[in-house]
This record gives C-alpha cells, sequence and structure tokens, in this order.
C-alpha cells in the first residue's frame, strides 16, 4: 500500500507494508499514479503518453528505478504482517494507570472523568489499595522484569500520602520480586511544593505537566475553584519542577478545542516558557459541546499543524520536540505494538479507589468494562482476551488504512465512547492523525536531509 503527499517541500512516499519512506522527483512522483503492483520488468508502454510533460528516456530510468525498489520489497510491499494478527494472545500485565485520586482542585470543562470523580462519587484511595495494586502487578506481570505504573485522577497530589506509601512499598519488594518498578505521575500541577518536586524528580522516570498553553487559553477551560488564575498558580510551579529535573523525562501536555484552533500559539509559548518537551491533544468529546473539535474543523487544524511543521523544520527556530511529529524510520515499535497498539485491557488496566479493575483510564466507571477488583481477587479472563485479539485487523477499515501501522487502530476507548464499538475506529481522530503522521514523517526526512544523508531515495 502506497501513500503519497507533498510537504515541506519534498515528494514523501510512504509504502505502508514495508515502512519505507522515500523522496522522489516529480517524475516519480506523478509516475505512481498510473502503475500498480505486480511491477513488471518491462515499462508499460502507455507511460510516455500518460506523462508527457518528461522526456521519454527520464520516465524509462524513472520505472527502472521504481522497479528496483519493487524488487527489493520498499515499493508496492506485500502485508506480511496479517498472517500474525491471527495468533495474538494474552500478555502478562506490565502497565497500570492508579487513580489514586477521583477528585480535582480544578474543573477544566473538556474533561474526560467528568471534572475528577468519574461519573461517581469524590474519593481518594487508601495506601493499602495502592500497595494491593503492586502486589497484583508483581503476580499479573509473569516474568516481566520492568513494570510502569502512572499516578493518575483526577489530582494524583491529593492522594499525596497514597502515592509516596505506594511508591516506598514496591521499592521495599521489588528486588525480590526480580522487578524493577518505573513510576510516573500526571499532575495540573495546583499543589505542587518543594517537597512534592524533590520527590517527583527523584522517584518517577517522566512527569506529565498539564497546561493547555496561553494564559488565555488555560483559564478560559481550566477552572480554579477560587476563581483565581490557573495560569499564574501553575507556570511557576511547572518551570521550577523542570528546571530541577536535569535530563529526566517530562512532557507538557495542553488540549486544543475549538476555542483555539490557533493552538500552535499555545506551543510556541509553552516553549518560550522554557519547555522543549511538548505535546497539544485534540479535544475528543460530545460534538454538541461548544468547545469540541467537529469535522468541519478538520481544514483549519490542518492548516495548524502545517505550520507547527514548518516551524519546527526552521533551523532559525529555537528547538522543541513536539509529540505528535516523532516518529523513528529506524527501529519503531515492535510488531505487537504495531498491531495492537497501547495494550488497552491486555496488558495496561488501570484502577479506581475502590480498586476496581478496568481496561485503561478511559473505561473507569464504565460497568460493562468492569474486569475485577483487588480486594476481592477477581479479574476478567474473557475481556482480557478480548482486548488481545482487538487489533487492527480486527478493526473496521483499518488494514485498508496507510497509517495502520503507526496508529495500530486508535484508542479502544474512544472507539467503544463516541462510535459504540471498540472496533470501530474514530473517524475524526484517524483523520487527525493521519495528518500529524504527514507532518512527522516530513520532519524526519527533513532531518535526513540536512544531515546529507545520501541513502534517501
Amino acid at each position: 500500500m502506497v501513500h503519497k503527499f507533498k510537504q515541506l517541500g519534498y515528494n514523501i512516499v510512504l509504502d505502508a507494508d514495508s515502512n519505507g519512506v522515500h523522496v522522489f522527483d516529480d517524475c516519480a512522483f506523478d509516475m505512481l499514479d498510473h502503475i500498480t503492483a505486480p511491477l513488471t520488468e518491462d515499462m508499460p508502454a502507455e507511460l510516455p503518453e500518460k506523462l508527457s510533460a518528461y522526456p521519454e528516456e527520464d520516465i524509462r530510468e524513472t520505472y527502472k528505478e521504481l522497479y528496483s525498489l519493487y524488487k527489493e520489497g520498499s515499493l508496492f510491499a506485500d502485508d506480511d504482517y496479517q498472517k500474525y494478527s491471527e495468533t495474538m494472545v494474552k500478555s502478562p500485565v506490565k502497565s497500570m494507570c492508579l487513580n489514586v485520586a477521583h477528585d480535582c482542585n480544578l474543573r477544566c470543562e473538556y474533561c474526560f472523568a467528568q471534572t475528577g470523580d468519574f461519573g461517581g462519587e469524590r474519593c481518594i484511595m487508601s495506601s493499602e489499595t495502592g500497595k494491593k495494586a503492586i502486589d497484583f502487578l508483581i503476580e499479573k506481570s509473569a516474568n516481566r522484569e520492568n513494570i510502569e505504573l502512572d499516578f493518575f485522577g483526577g489530582e494524583p497530589l491529593m492522594a499525596w500520602d497514597t502515592v509516596v506509601e505506594t511508591v516506598n512499598y514496591a521499592r521495599s519488594i521489588e528486588k525480590q520480586h526480580n522487578k524493577n518498578f518505573r513510576f510516573t505521575i500526571t499532575t495540573n500541577g495546583v499543589l505542587l511544593d518543594d517537597e512534592k518536586i524533590d520527590y517527583i524528580n527523584r522517584e518517577m522516570v517522566n512527569v506529565v505537566l498539564s497546561l493547555d498553553g496561553r494564559r488565555e487559553t488555560t483559564d478560559r477551560i481550566r477552572k480554579t475553584l477560587n476563581g483565581k488564575s490557573a495560569y499564574d498558580v501553575i507556570v511557576p510551579k511547572f518551570q521550577k519542577l523542570v528546571a530541577q529535573r536535569g535530563d529526566k523525562d517530562f512532557y507538557v501536555r495542553a488540549t486544543f478545542t475549538k476555542y483555539n484552533l490557533d493552538f500552535t500559539e499555545d506551543v510556541l509559548h509553552l516553549r518560550d516558557l522554557g519547555f522543549e518537551q511538548l505535546s497539544a491533544e485534540p479535544v475528543v468529546t460530545d460534538e454538541k459541546e461548544p468547545y469540541a473539535l467537529t469535522e468541519e474543523d478538520l481544514p483549519r487544524i490542518f492548516e495548524e499543524y502545517d505550520r507547527l511543521c514548518e516551524l519546527m523544520a526552521n533551523r532559525t527556530e529555537k528547538k522543541f520536540n513536539f509529540f505528535h511529529f516523532m516518529v523513528d524510520l529506524d527501529q519503531g515499535p515492535c510488531a505487537i505494538k504495531r498491531l495492537r497498539g497501547c495494550g488497552c485491557g491486555n496488558d495496561y488496566v488501570a484502577v479506581d479507589p475502590h480498586g476496581d479493575i478496568y481496561p485503561c483510564h478511559q473505561f473507569v466507571g464504565i460497568d460493562k468494562w468492569k474486569m475485577g477488583n483487588l480486594n476481592d481477587g477477581t479479574f476478567n479472563d474473557e475481556i482480557k482476551t478480548y482486548f488481545a485479539k482487538t487489533h487492527l485487523y480486527s478493526k473496521g477499515g483499518c488494514a485498508d488504512c496507510w497509517a495502520k501501522f503507526y496508529c495500530s487502530g486508535g484508542c479502544n476507548a474512544n472507539s467503544f465512547i463516541y462510535e459504540g464499538d471498540c472496533r470501530k475506529p474514530h473517524k475524526l481522530s484517524c483523520e487527525l492523525q493521519r495528518k500529524r503522521l504527514e507532518c512527522a514523517l516530513a520532519l524526519a526526512v527533513d532531518k535526513v536531509v540536512k544531515q546529507g544523508n545520501s541513502d534517501v531515495n
């Protein structure tokens, strides 16, 4: 499956099934509209007429080069992955989202967790439940050594004692079980202080900092309980945490809505605040909400992604990383990751303050998807099997999409919540993903070209 597009002045061609990325001249780029697999060694006789803008000698030489790429398997390649999808099996649980707080000190309009309580009571996880989560992970991870746990909410800093006691418990027993816990935390920053900053920077391998960008963008939709500016409270604390973090991972996660379709300005503002690891996620919500993104917004959003892509390619710009524009052309994810994505409900689960287990944090509170409970030792293996077999070849239309091995079928929760079926991709998210991937591929190509790499086709 071949996808061609123009970005940053390059004619870029992705062969989806081989992951081959090529930069073609105009003749080769246009020729792809008139040839398809299987290619023959002899050039089709009608090509010179169909490509009359180019000299016939150039056409013949170009076809010869494309045929060579075809023979080596990097153009019009066969799909070698589908056969493996039929043997997808359950995996050990290797990561968990631990919802230590079903409460929050902000009231963000777009919050998928319904301002932090996930549609239920506001409550905090006990340290006993946190320790049971550690025991569960040790048991269910089988012989896997590295285990990941993300402290989440609501706002996890509201359950700070539980966070600390859970980490301490894991550290006290991990070696005897031959485990290595890697902790992360996602926070809005309101409750950060020097003690918490020191602890987070010492214990957490990654930190996700929620901030939407400019003051007016942030304060319009991220509301404090006392009416003060969330931006003014949070920004100095985030800057202090990042300044003391050294080379440990972090990123600032913004959410853009219909209110700020010029989200590049928010990304640049975050960069100017000193944050170089950035993300701006499109809000996913009911289209009836005034801040919701809809299909009519796509042209404007695409225009903004193009603008951001151009800025990032500009060597005179202060450099920063944008999460959705990062792609590894050399290695990338393993085959299983390409087919199944995040591992929701299979090797990744979420646990709420009551010990209830769900496929991921976005399924929390949906009774249909409750997998079990830490306190009574239940765990629904049928749901785990369902998600083990939920992959891009079991999702409608994904197998025919050029972005399939980068997207892996998209978010199962978004598919269920907005399309009614985990195996029916969320259409709007698909459109956004494909556009972001074009920008990511273009930036990867641009980097290689500017480094003078002669291997670019």
